[in-house]
């Protein structure tokens, strides 16, 4: 790229920002950026510890809404333990009920069906298939029977009556014999005089005689493990429990079992109190049996005197949020304190980078890929050699190099092995020029110049030729021969000329390099004759034309 392409350029930029007012703003938005983030980072150099201070109230920040989000996934746990309970208190809810359906129409038949004076006049076998052919189809049975008006057994599904056997004491029969409407009654749970003490509880209705007197009592013992079968089937977890409840507070069963609680009443207690409170609920509070405190969630079994409660322990169901919140709240302790020792760091790291920022500047003047000094780096170099050499009189030479047909060998060959061929160009030209005065700086895309103090044409068509024969008998495996073309321009900044004039003179003679057949030198020297079209320049497809 010639200098007067540059110019060029700079006036088609200038005038495409003219036409486009997007553009300008852009620029102008880059412009500010920049010159705002040297500030900030001047400012912040300057003054550390407001970074430091603002790390530190950002961890606190960081901190208080990790606790603000810990303390919500607690209230979800135990919002998602309530629902769960529910769900459970429902599923047995509806469980009791179907069977308890199911036991009463059995119960209503043995009603209707021992009303009827020709039943008692049938043989026992006849009689207890008459009335107990449905109760057998009852599952957790414990026995079902007819009770006289005196508490006397008069008929069971078993077989031959037992006389000794009296019942009038038990609850359901009183409750019959005394309300002619007690309708379907589910009684405390007792130890049967019939079944060797089989934990059970009753479901009764009344009979009544044709004239509506009291005549006895239909009975379904159920067994007690019916009701503990059904709590065994919920998971409550480790220290959970479930209770099955009459409505005036005695305990029928419950999980884990123990069977000495069947039959005491949990109405003492103030926290089951509540279960009064609505047909469904849930509470928390502390167990006054085992002092544990559980989510307490309940239900009444619709037509029935039953009352379901499903709780799990608050410990079981926080513990897996617990892990969760030590393993959140730490790595958040962690970052907070890596955010806090970071800004902190940064902060004396930003004031050193402000006390640095002049050997960054020899870093930016350097190209990445040749490793040679970059284009702003050549600029202000030539210009101080031109300075000097008009203060001193002594003669400046440039060389312009160009790789020959690199673009269609960056084509062929692709952008890695064109970098390759960039890269030892650059080292076979740092080679030749190897004075601490020459400068040597790749100019941009496969153009490299350089700057040679002190050099009149001769030496610097020598040092040209020079490093073009380097060039031409370098071999990069498995690539083809690289060859160059050069320009080389000598003048005397004595004799009124100026830099620009050079550059544009080197870029005349690589040009007609070029024009020549290229891996060839030409030059031209200013302190003999200045020659004509210094400003003539290489269209960059006629060059590789």
């Amino acid at each position: 790229m010639t200098q007067a392409r540059h110019h060029r350029r700079i006036i088609k930029t200038e005038t495409s920002l003219v036409s486009n007012p997007l553009l300008v703003l852009r620029q102008q938005f880059r412009q500010i950026a920049r010159k705002r983030g040297a500030a900030v980072s001047r400012a912040v150099g300057n003054r550390p510890f407001l970074t430091g201070i603002a790390g530190t109230l950002i961890a606190t920040a960081m901190a208080g809404l990790t606790l603000a989000t810990l303390y919500s996934g607690r209230t979800d746990a135990l919002n998602h333990a309530r629902e769960t309970s529910a769900n459970l208190v429902a599923l047995i809810s509806s469980d009791l009920a179907r069977n308890v359906e199911i036991y009463d129409l059995s119960l209503q038949e043995i009603v209707h069906r021992s009303q009827e004076p020709t039943v008692w006049h049938l043989p026992d076998e006849l009689r207890r298939t008459v009335l107990f052919d449905r109760a057998t189809l009852a599952a957790y049975l414990g026995g079902a029977y007819v009770i006289d008006e005196h508490g006397m057994l008069k008929a069971t599904q078993e077989g031959p009556v037992n006389l000794a056997t009296k019942l009038d004491d038990r609850d359901y029969f009183v409750a019959h014999q005394r309300n002619a409407n007690a309708g379907l009654f589910v009684s405390h749970p007792f130890r049967s005089r019939l079944r060797d003490n089989e934990l059970s509880f009753a479901l009764s209705r009344r009979i009544d005689a044709r004239d509506g007197s009291f005549a006895g009592v239909a009975m379904l013992a159920v067994r007690i493990a019916y009701l503990q079968r059904l709590l065994d089937k919920v998971n409550t977890g480790r220290s959970g429990t479930a209770f099955i409840l009459l409505a005036d507070g005695t305990i029928l069963a419950r999980k884990p079992y123990a069977g000495d609680i069947a039959g005491i009443d949990a109405d003492q207690y103030p926290e089951y109190r509540m279960v009064r409170t609505g047909s469904a609920g849930s509470y928390i509070g502390e167990s006054p049996i085992d002092h544990v405190r559980r989510i307490f969630s309940y239900a009444h079994v619709p037509d029935t005197p039953l009352v379901v409660i499903v709780a799990p322990a608050v410990d079981d169901v926080l513990a897996p949020w617990r892990k969760r919140s030590a393993v959140a709240g730490g790595l958040t302790f962690m970052l907070g304190a890596v955010l806090v020792l970071v800004c902190w760091t940064l902060a004396f790291t930003l004031r050193d980078k402000v006390h640095a920022q002049s050997r960054l500047a020899e870093l930016a003047a350097t190209d990445p890929l040749t490793k040679l000094n970059n284009r702003r780096t050549l600029d202000r170099h030539l210009d101080e050699e031109w300075r000097r050499a008009r203060r001193n009189g002594a003669p400046l030479s440039v060389l312009f190099i160009d790789i020959d047909h690199f673009k269609r060998f960056n084509d062929t060959y692709g952008h890695a092995a064109g970098d390759d061929v960039l890269a030892a160009v650059a080292d076979c030209i740092a080679s030749v020029a190897r004075r601490s005065i020459d400068v040597v700086a790749r100019y941009g895309g496969e153009e490299f110049a350089v700057v040679m103090s002190d050099t009149a044409s001769g030496a610097a068509a020598n040092a040209a030729e020079k490093i073009r024969r380097v060039i031409e008998t370098m071999r990069i495996q498995p690539l083809p021969p690289v060859t160059v073309s050069v320009g080389c321009a000598t003048g005397r900044p004595a004799d009124g000329r100026n830099a620009p004039e050079l550059i544009a003179a080197a870029d005349a003679q690589l040009y007609a390099a070029k024009a020549a057949g290229r891996n060839q030198v030409k030059w031209v020297d200013w302190t003999q004759t200045r020659p004509d079209g210094l400003h003539g320049h290489a269209d960059p497809a006629k060059r590789e034309a």
